[in-house]
This record gives C-alpha cells, structure tokens and sequence, in this order.
C-alpha cells in the first residue's frame, strides 16, 4: 500500500478524504483534507467536541484528529484556522492540481465543486508518489454555468463579492433560503449537488459567518 493511500485509509475513519496533495518547494508532501461527503455531518455530529458545549467544536475536533493523524505518520499538521497569521490554503489547493479558481473566484473541486472546504493538511516529510489530477477544471465543461446568476442578492457573481450586500439580504426574510440551506451560489455548481454535503452542514456555517 502507497503512504498515501494508507493516509487516505486512516482519515476515512474520522470521515475525512484526502482533496489533493502537492510536494512544495520547501520538501516533503502537503496532503490537504477535508470532508468526506456523504456522512461526514453525521460523524461530526457524535463527537465529544460536539456534545461539549464549548466554542468551535468543528475547529477543536479537526484539531485532535488530524493532530493525531500527524502523530500516526510523522507529519506536522496544519489548519485553516487559529490565526493570524493563516495558512495559505486557497493556494495550497490550486497547487494540488485538484482545484481552480471558479467564475465566481471562489474555489472548485473536482469532486466537491463549489462545497469544497479544508478541515487541515499533514506535512509529510517524505516525497510521496501522488496520482494523476485532471487536466481541467469542471467548469470547462459546464456550459451554463449557473453559479453566475444564482445569488439572489447580487452579492457574487462575475465581477466578485461584496460581503455587506451578503450580509444584508441574510438579515432579510427572503434571506432564508441561504441561512437554511447554504449558499445558493454554492448549490448551483452541478459537482457541489453531486457531492453529498447536508443542508443542516450548510446552515451551520452560514450561521457561523453571519454572527
């Protein structure tokens, strides 16, 4: 078995998959990770850090599991969160090959479309054989494009994003649709609406970011 398929394998335990890797030009191999979908909610849901009442269960949850799996692999685990300052992840992902730049600038996935989101990476000391990645983006050939016109704001789109637009339809009744259901930009992506992530995912980190 490849390192990091075994990598793979142990982070399929805790419903996490291995969204791309890349080999830096500092050493090693960056494995990014991220939700395995579907059931990744369901399994996230279970844990202590859930149950805990405390703050940022998702963070602290991420925290001990891929700290763990850094621990199991002789990694250094890195996360999206506990800054500044931030690890670059956006650019992480378009190095791994597996992810582009959108219309909407937002990144896509080959598998996760618009949904795609990083719960850490392991640093891997070693240069690790990786797979091939696709030639193209999806996008490529999504010849409507829905992301385009799907904010029902006007909030983003082609020309970027403008947060307090964002914010503003959110804190109106027609704001709903996206407070309940994830961004509806997001949804459009026809690999987002294949990749299996639950609306109740969504809702909560649309509530995170609309506190």
């Amino acid at each position: 078995m490849s390192r990091l398929r075994a990598i793979a394998d142990a982070a399929a335990r805790d419903r996490l998959a291995v969204l791309g890797a890349f080999h830096p030009e500092t050493g090693g191999t960056l494995v990014l990770l991220g939700p395995a979908e579907p059931g990744f909610w369901p399994h996230l849901t279970a844990q202590p850090e859930w149950r805990d009442g405390a703050p940022h269960p998702m963070d602290r949850w991420s925290a001990r599991v891929i700290g763990a799996l850094a621990a199991d692999f002789g990694a250094e685990a890195r996360f999206p969160f506990g800054g500044p300052p931030y690890h670059p992840f956006y650019t992480w992902a378009l190095a791994s090959g597996r992810a582009w730049a959108s219309p909407v600038a937002l990144l896509v996935h080959d598998s996760a479309g618009l949904m795609v989101s990083f719960r850490g990476a392991l640093l891997v000391p070693e240069r690790l054989d990786l797979p091939p990645v696709p030639t193209a983006a999806p996008c490529a050939t999504c010849a409507a494009r829905p992301c385009l016109g799907a904010c029902p704001a006007g909030a983003l789109g082609a020309d970027g994003y403008d947060v307090a637009a964002c914010h503003a339809f959110l804190d109106r009744p027609e704001g709903a649709v996206c407070r309940t259901g994830g961004c509806l930009v997001r949804r459009a992506c026809p690999v987002s609406a294949i990749y299996g992530r639950l609306e109740a995912q969504s809702a909560y980190h649309m509530e995170q970011f609309h506190r």
